[in-house]
């Protein structure tokens, strides 16, 4: 029977705004599929798991992406062997920033990333916050932003969505995260997960056909529901 590794990196240091409810929502679906799974944490000075499934990453302050990312160094290779290997990532915030080229804080500190998505991100001193709406690939997306980070994408990486409503990636292209194959980055928080099915469902395809399975998810009207009902209750939040 197929088990599905989910692998949470960095939930100590990079968890400020809630994104672990991703990883709940995604042990949800799995159990209501009837999907056996389990849960790995890696942490700084952590081997990544091999077997990994599908990673999930969450928002930090800049002090705990110091940290995070001089850690990151060391798993850089694994990290790009995996995407190569079309097993799914999602990263949050500021793991979103640190799988970029670089993040550059407001006081001129620039922390080396991890280079996975072609794309750098420079800090300001005002932050972009609010709810946001997305129009992607994925169905829409329903999240809310807190960043002062300004992520700009190099020439062909795509954005996860363009912005129906709210700042995105810098205020300034109207696009929002990035997506590179299995790997996806988004600003929103929320959880995006809990709001975005079409999404959370994806991953969880890329994750079983990692872990070689023929399975496929089949709709779960309640969870469905529910996560429609967060979504609506979301957007009619004032910005």
């Amino acid at each position: 029977m197929t088990t599905i590794h989910l692998v949470h990196l960095y939930q100590r240091e990079m968890n400020i705004y809630g994104d672990t409810g991703n990883r709940l929502v995604l042990e949800q679906r799995l159990r209501h599929a009837g999907i056996d799974y389990r849960v790995s944490v890696c942490g700084v000075g952590d081997p990544l798991p091999p077997d990994a499934h599908l990673l999930l990453g969450g928002g930090g302050q800049d002090v705990g992406q110091v940290v995070v990312g001089q850690d990151l160094q060391g798993k850089t290779e694994t990290l790009q062997a995996m995407k190569n290997d079309n097993i799914p990532m999602l990263m949050i915030c500021g793991m979103y920033q640190l799988f970029g080229h670089s993040f550059r804080t407001y006081e001129g500190r620039e922390i080396a990333g991890a280079g996975l998505l072609d794309m750098h991100t420079d800090a300001q001193q005002e932050r972009l916050i609010g709810n946001v709406t997305l129009s992607s690939d994925f169905g829409e997306l329903v999240g809310y932003e807190n960043h002062s980070g300004l992520t700009y994408l190099h020439e062909g990486l795509l954005p996860l969505g363009r912005v129906v409503r709210g700042y995105g990636n810098n205020n300034d292209d109207h696009f929002e995260g990035a997506h590179d194959g299995s790997l996806i980055g988004t600003y929103l928080h929320g959880p995006v997960l809990a709001k975005s099915p079409g999404l959370a469902d994806h991953l969880l395809d890329l994750a079983l056909r990692a872990a070689g399975s023929t399975a496929t998810l089949q709709p779960v009207p309640a969870l469905d529901d529910l996560s429609v009902a967060a979504a609506s209750s979301a957007k009619a939040r004032p910005q």
